[in-house]
């Protein structure tokens, strides 16, 4: 044990407030006991195996009284609280930020329900005009990693991810509110495409600094899984957004809709431009590398960052995989949304209620991929979320050649309950690898990383809507004709087995750096059980506790 120096003369305080033995009464003659040199706070406290030659304090002995003690234990307790309430609000307003902006993203659902019905039955869409307009409309998306280099790089105001949250949010409203306000926007075809690439614009600038947020915030506190966190937030707000949808579109225009969605998101401006992005703790920077940073070295710099990660196998070769298994197989979400609406006659209520039904089994995944799927090893998940993932898709299959009637199955229930099971599994497939590259992303590098992925997904889509367009063009089918739409369909279902001949790319297992930092905890919390620590004014004594014990 170390005992402290202190003054003879002097009334002396209780040491070991742990240990009632261990006692120091004033009246204790200390003239009999050699003093040992106390230092302040050196760069590494802990070395207690190694110490460093004691150093006589500067001032020679320290008096230390009751009311010092009791003074110091009072500021160290306010600025624990400090702290503590601070990190309490920065949960609030993270909380508030990124679980509305993710609910706000899925309830885009909302509007797009009704985009589709107004342009197939108002504007009298060709399945293929239509599916090419959706396309088209998500070409923005396709620059996300632009988007995350500005929000890594370019500060504004002190900040680099709020700003450019706001930015997004206010080029949505500037993309729905003329929707919702002027008839001509919904009636003339470039108009109404000018909105759809503003609205996307802000909602793709708005999702990268979202996700960039989420991925920089857990980095720093060492919070894991906020990815699942985000999934959910998002399903729910699609389930609402379907839920609704299909309610309105019986019984008002789509202008409503419109208008509903352009004042949500005007709230969503409201509420975020509250928040600090200081008040959620992280990092800033200093008006030194400000000034001398210029935007061209800073661009240089994020891009030098993301070739580093994506040259590394553990980054590329799940990114490769995931993107390739989209790109492959061609979607024929159009040909299919109009057969629904125009030869089965099928109410928005049910489209809408099989999308919630969908939703609803994306938040339960989810939940169960965060509490129990997280264990079982990567490759093997994946591989079999694909394989249902193709099987799904057979479930169209089955309705356009009325396979249900036969079993006793009714359209809209057919439709309700499985219409939606491909896409939901398409969603959920890609929340392993956001987690798995959201654990592997360098620090500085968060918003060009997931906005590379992201739009790497986007475009993979892109892709494959553009397949399905060929594929519907080559088979023939129109929105008079679609006796040859089950032909497409089992092409998709061959085209979606193909991404299993290279699953050997996913990785089976967590990744090394996760382990490691997994393991440095470990030995951080063994440390901090092993060695305690007396706090006296700015004065550190460490001790031991089993020498302690010993002492009692």
């Amino acid at each position: 044990m170390i005992p402290l120096s202190i003054a003879s003369r002097s009334p002396a305080t209780k040491l070991y407030p742990d240990n009632p033995k261990i006692q120091i009464s004033s009246s204790t003659k200390f003239s009999h006991m050699k003093p040992v040199p106390c230092s302040f706070l050196r760069k590494n406290p802990n070395t207690i195996n190694n110490p460093a030659k004691s150093k006589t304090h500067p001032f020679g002995s320290v008096l230390i009284t009751p009311d010092h003690v009791s003074y110091k234990k009072g500021k160290i307790n306010r600025e624990y609280e400090e702290r503590r309430d601070s990190g309490h609000v920065g949960r609030q307003q993270m909380l508030a930020l990124c679980g509305f902006g993710y609910w706000m993203q899925g309830f885009r659902s909302f509007p797009w329900l009704s985009l589709n019905f107004h342009m197939a039955h108002n504007l009298n869409l060709h399945p293929s005009q239509l599916q090419l307009l959706q396309i088209s409309g998500n070409l923005p998306m396709v620059a996300k990693p632009l988007y995350g280099l500005l929000s890594d790089a370019f500060y504004i105001g002190g900040a680099h991810r709020v700003p450019y949250i706001l930015m997004g949010v206010f080029l949505q409203v500037l993309g729905w509110g003329p929707l919702a306000l002027i008839p001509v926007a919904r009636e003339a075809l470039p108009i109404l495409i000018s909105c759809i690439l503003i609205s996307n614009l802000g909602a793709s600038i708005t999702e990268v600094a979202n996700d960039a947020l989420v991925t920089e915030y857990g980095q720093k506190n060492r919070i894991g899984g906020l990815q699942s966190y985000a999934f959910m937030a998002l399903a729910v707000g699609g389930i609402l957004g379907n839920l609704l949808g299909g309610c309105f579109l019986q019984k008002t225009p789509p202008k409503t809709m419109f208008l509903v969605f352009s004042v949500l998101l005007s709230l969503q401006l409201a509420t975020s431009s509250i928040v600090r992005e200081k008040s959620l703790g992280l990092l800033e920077p200093s008006n030194h590398n400000l000034v001398k940073t210029s935007i061209w070295e800073n661009t240089r710099k994020q891009l030098s960052d993301l070739k580093t990660a994506l040259n590394e196998d553990s980054i590329s070769h799940p990114l490769t995989w995931i993107v390739a298994s989209i790109a492959t197989v061609p979607v024929l979400s159009g040909s299919i949304f109009c057969y629904q609406t125009q030869c089965l006659h099928l109410d928005p209520s049910i489209i809408g209620m099989s999308r919630v039904i969908g939703q609803m089994m994306l938040l339960s995944m989810t939940v169960l991929y965060d509490r129990y799927w997280k264990e079982v090893p990567m490759r093997k998940l994946v591989g079999a979320v694909q394989f249902l993932y193709a099987s799904s898709l057979l479930l169209d299959f089955v309705l356009v050649r009325q396979i249900n009637l036969k079993l006793g199955i009714s359209n809209e229930v057919f439709a309700c309950c499985f219409s939606g099971l491909a896409e939901i599994l398409a969603q959920f497939k890609l929340l392993p690898f956001s987690m798995l590259l959201a654990s592997l992303c360098p620090q500085g590098c968060e918003g060009s990383l997931t906005s590379f992925l992201a739009s790497s997904l986007c475009l993979s889509s892109i892709v494959s809507g553009f397949l399905g367009v060929g594929l519907a063009s080559l088979i023939g089918i129109t929105s008079g004709d679609y006796s040859s739409l089950p032909v497409g369909i089992l092409i998709q279902f061959f085209a979606a087995l193909l991404p299993l001949g290279w699953i050997q790319r996913v990785p089976m297992s967590e990744p090394i750096v996760e382990k490691e930092r997994k393991q440095g905890m470990s030995k951080r919390t063994r440390k901090n059980r092993r060695v305690g620590r007396v706090l006296l004014g700015s004065i550190y004594v460490y001790r031991r506790e089993r020498e302690s014990d010993s002492q009692r």
